[in-house]
């Protein structure tokens, strides 16, 4: 297919590369410059001066960019994606945005008859960068079925949900689960710790039973060495909380541990940790 790619962060960089790499023909688009520039040498593909250029001619368009405001700029801006597109094709944002914002767009695709999925991430850098990403989808069935070959070349497992929406719905799921995981395993590493006790030895005989989790696995080491250069930054964590904090306000859902988290995250936010992975949070407990 043809495809545009808008967004070369951390995840968006690699994700682009491997549709090209599985033999997309991939036009990009970036703010700097500079970076798309490099990504068309490494990969091929050519990069276009606006979203509105990039997605031009494009079967399916991926946006993958900070937030709100940053998706609704670079997809319906007066140079968005959707200005570029012809009756038919696909928007797909990958973008951890909010569920209002992922309807509106689908309202204002639908009248030029552009089909739209919101469609978070899971798996972070290290998932963008090995192919491995989980995705979590809201939209029409039709259009997802025409969209998940092509989102298959840099996932492990791709879920249709429900309808618009449901994919960031989901992605809150994601994240308020994982600030309580994070959460237990930073005061469970500090108990031991203040308890004398050996945490490898600890974490040995307790990750085979019902406490392990993939934080557990993958983190608890680098936790109990104050390496925090991991992964998904505090800042980003903090935005998605809000979006999940502020959606409840909305369905009633109660989110207690949820905003007590996001409050020990501003913690490590004014420790200095905005650029720190999220398992940050035992840094606020060793203080």
């Amino acid at each position: 297919m043809r495809v545009s790619f808008i967004g070369l962060g951390v995840m968006g960089y690699p994700m682009a590369g491997y549709l090209a790499k599985s033999g997309h023909e991939v036009v990009v688009y970036n703010r700097t410059t500079t970076k798309a520039e490099k990504w068309c040498e490494e990969f091929g593909g050519s990069s276009a001066a606006t979203p509105a250029a990039a997605a031009q001619g494009a079967d399916i368009v991926f946006s993958c960019v900070g937030n709100d405001d940053d998706v609704r700029d670079v997809i319906l801006g007066d140079d968005g994606a959707i200005c570029g597109m012809s009756s038919g094709s696909i928007v797909v944002d990958h973008t951890t945005a909010s569920a209002t914002l992922a309807r509106e767009i689908h309202g204002i695709a639908a009248e030029k008859s552009i089909g739209f999925l919101d469609a978070p991430l899971s798996g972070g850098q290290a998932g963008a960068e090995n192919g491995q990403l989980t995705i979590m989808v809201g939209g029409d069935e039709e259009v997802f079925d025409r969209a998940a070959p092509v989102m298959d070349c840099y996932a492990k497992a791709i879920t249709l949900i429900g309808p618009v929406g449901s994919g960031q719905l989901a992605k809150m799921v994601n994240q308020i689960c994982i600030a309580g995981v994070v959460q237990g395993l930073a005061e469970g590493l500090h108990f031991a710790s203040r308890a004398g006790l050996d945490s490898a030895r600890v974490i040995e005989a307790i990750s085979k039973g019902a406490a392990q989790s993939w934080q557990m696995e993958n983190r608890w080491e680098t936790m109990t060495a104050g390496k925090f250069d991991f992964g998904f930054a505090v800042d980003w964590m903090r935005k998605d909380l809000a979006i999940a904090i502020e959606e409840a306000k909305h369905n009633g859902a109660n989110l207690e541990m949820t905003e007590l988290v996001d409050r020990f995250y501003a913690e490590v936010q004014a420790l200095g940790g905005k650029r720190w992975d999220t398992s940050s949070l035992i840094a606020r407990l060793e203080k």
